[in-house]
């Protein structure tokens, strides 16, 4: 069979080939563009959604639109789309149950994104680990530690313990123990307290500050106060108070007590009148 023969015999069905395979470049070559348009539609709507919703919204409109082109081409080539997808569930069905773990973390994402107990740029704590809210994703929550580091929780670990979000409300409470002796004079340390919140013009009026005894511990008389300020001024205010506090106290004559311990030392022939009364009773 020569060449003339072999190209009307097969001439057709690799002209055909060949249109299917530069149709199925061009649909690849298509949804690449779509995907980058679609990715910076979204990227157009940070300014509208909240930011937290980006990175997961863009990764999912942008494997949708890989998805319809693949199921494009598939059909440019003859391939039962229809029995495809059917497959493709029963494969689902089994690649989920050997990945539970994987789309629980997926599940967990969503109900973040939707139920949204933190934003982006929020401080937040679960379990020991503290950090500001970079990005949620599908599988994993990233967040910056204040010493610099970035975490990468697995999103079911995020939603599956209490969550404590430092950044949500406007305003916090403030809280300070000072420690004065039993000899010390309570009201004087009171003023004290009053005095530093007098000082400190950061400190909101509303509500009140409120001034009292604590507990009177082994060593100390624990002062007690509480005063509300702006979350975002909070640590400015502690730290400030907590460095101007024992001066304070001891421009008063107020004594800052550390623990003590008495001992009593008993002599041998004391210690032996001793037990011969407790073998007596």
């Amino acid at each position: 069979m020569d060449f003339n023969q072999l190209l009307e015999q097969y001439g057709p069905q690799l002209v055909g080939l060949a249109l299917k395979v530069g149709a199925a470049i061009a649909i690849l070559v298509i949804t690449w563009i779509a995907a980058g348009i679609a990715r910076r539609g979204v990227a157009r709507l940070s300014s509208k959604l909240d930011a937290t919703l980006i990175p997961v919204l863009s990764n999912i409109v942008v494997w949708g639109v890989y998805i319809v082109g693949l199921l494009v081409i598939l059909d440019r080539f003859g391939v039962n789309t229809t029995s495809l997808v059917a497959l493709l569930g029963a494969a689902g069905i089994a690649v989920g149950l050997a990945l539970k773990d994987t789309l629980q973390n997926i599940a967990a994402g969503f109900i973040l994104l939707g139920l949204r107990p933190f934003r982006v740029g929020d401080m937040i704590q679960f379990g020991d680990t503290m950090g500001t809210v970079v990005e949620v994703g599908l599988f994993t929550t990233q967040l910056d530690t204040v010493d610099g580091l970035r975490i990468s929780a697995p999103n079911s670990n995020v939603w599956g313990q209490n969550l404590i979000n430092y950044s949500r409300n406007a305003t916090r409470r403030l809280e300070i123990i000072a420690s004065i002796a039993y000899g010390d004079d309570i009201e004087a340390g009171m003023a004290v307290l009053r005095r530093l919140v007098a000082e400190e013009p950061r400190i909101l009026p509303e509500p009140e500050p409120a001034y009292a005894v604590r507990a009177l511990a082994d060593s100390s008389v624990n002062l007690h106060l509480r005063a509300w300020a702006r979350n975002d001024e909070y640590w400015d205010i502690y730290w400030g108070m907590m460095k101007k506090l024992k001066p304070a106290l001891e421009a008063e004559g107020l004594t800052i007590p550390f623990p003590q311990r008495e001992l009593h030392i008993i002599s041998q022939p004391e210690k032996k009148k001793v037990l011969e009364k407790l073998q007596g009773e």
